[in-house]
């Protein structure tokens, strides 16, 4: 009984000594910490710049809706104009620089007519000569200052059709003693404008107009 016990002693002291030796040792004292493998990194998607919107050229771009003005016709520095009422075909001077129309007239009187005042006046018709008796509703009166003195006149002014080839105006004409001008009928800008320009070296560039026996 004693002579089996030593040899199993012996191999129980070989095994614990191993345990502390061998790799099993080292396992117990030291223990291993797992290996972790980095996750992979996701691949993100490359975000790309946008591009830029192709640029219209400048003249592509502007669209000119605008209606384009009508072009104004062109008389000369001298026309034929048709005064109405009356029916006067008078030669007229085209004059940018007087701001109102004025008429040749003679006797010229301020007189009431159911209380409201009206020019009586005489035309002249320059082929014959004959006086024309008209009347005509006051619309206002002016002051006009002599180019030649300091002395200034006080016009009566009143409305009247006045005629330029195709264009028929109704406009405020002053009424005054012509006599020391060679043309009886002036014709300023208040016909003038939007209706015409005016070249200074053309003369009689429209068609005479024809008389209207009609009274305005």
């Amino acid at each position: 009984m004693k002579n089996f016990s030593f040899p199993i002693l012996a191999i129980a002291l070989f095994v614990l000594s191993g345990c502390q030796t061998g790799p099993f040792a080292k396992s117990q004292t030291t223990p291993l910490c797992p290996v972790i493998e980095a996750p992979a990194c996701p691949v993100c998607k490359v975000q790309s710049c946008p591009q830029p919107e192709p640029t219209v050229p400048p003249q592509a771009e502007k669209k000119d809706n605008s209606v384009p003005e009508p072009r104004l016709q062109t008389i000369g520095e001298r026309e034929w104009a048709l005064v109405e009422p009356s029916d006067l075909v008078l030669e007229a001077r085209i004059d940018t620089g007087a701001e109102t129309s004025s008429i040749h007239a003679e006797n010229i009187q301020l007189i009431e007519k159911d209380g409201k005042r009206w020019v009586r006046f005489n035309l002249s018709n320059p082929q014959t000569g004959a006086a024309i008796p008209l009347e005509r509703r006051l619309h206002r009166r002016i002051l006009v200052k002599q180019k030649t003195g300091s002395r200034s006149d006080r016009r009566y002014v009143v409305r009247m059709w006045l005629t330029l080839g195709e264009s028929r105006v109704w406009v405020d004409v002053s009424l005054s003693d012509r006599d020391d001008f060679e043309l009886p009928l002036l014709i300023g800008r208040n016909m003038l404008m939007d209706n015409f320009s005016v070249d200074v070296s053309a003369h009689h560039t429209l068609a005479k107009p024809a008389l209207q026996a009609e009274e305005q």
